[in-house]
């Protein structure tokens, strides 16, 4: 037996087989739930990370979202040509560009999380009060799972 008491070691394999195909089916039903249809999930993502942790340089939103500075300099550029996001020279470095959020590309985010939320909600709604509670505490553990 694993250190789960439920679930043998030989079954270890099938069961994360089951858990990683589920969460990627609920993460693309997610992603589907966004307020510009043209937008990728990478420019999304790249929007979410200025709204949650604020001004970034273009480095920094590269290695936060695992891409190369061409590749997130190319997104970037679309963003900010479609309003979403500007460049500014940093006021203390000269030689630093920050990016950030503008009123359109925060709107993009609320917007696009607040269906998510909704449609999630209802999702939710459909679920039996102890299959609720299974989620939450499935939630928790996998935040858990995900930041070893």
């Amino acid at each position: 037996m694993s250190t789960t008491d439920d679930i043998p070691d030989d079954d270890l394999s099938a069961t994360a087989s089951e858990v990683r195909m589920a969460t990627f089916r609920l993460a693309r039903r997610l992603r589907a739930q966004r307020a510009v249809d043209t937008m990728s999930d990478g420019q999304f993502a790249v929007l979410a990370a200025l709204k949650m942790h604020g001004l970034h340089t273009l480095s920094e939103l590269a290695d936060r979202e695992r891409v190369t500075a061409p590749s997130m300099n190319r997104t970037v550029n679309c963003l900010e040509e479609s309003g979403y996001l500007t460049r500014a020279t940093d006021a203390a470095d000269r030689r630093k560009v920050n990016i950030t959020l503008t009123e359109a590309g925060l709107a993009v985010v609320e917007e696009t999380v607040r269906r998510r939320d909704a449609w999630l909600e209802g999702a939710l709604a459909d679920l039996s009060g102890p299959e609720r509670e299974t989620l939450a505490r499935a939630a928790a553990i996998m935040r858990a799972v995900a930041d070893r």
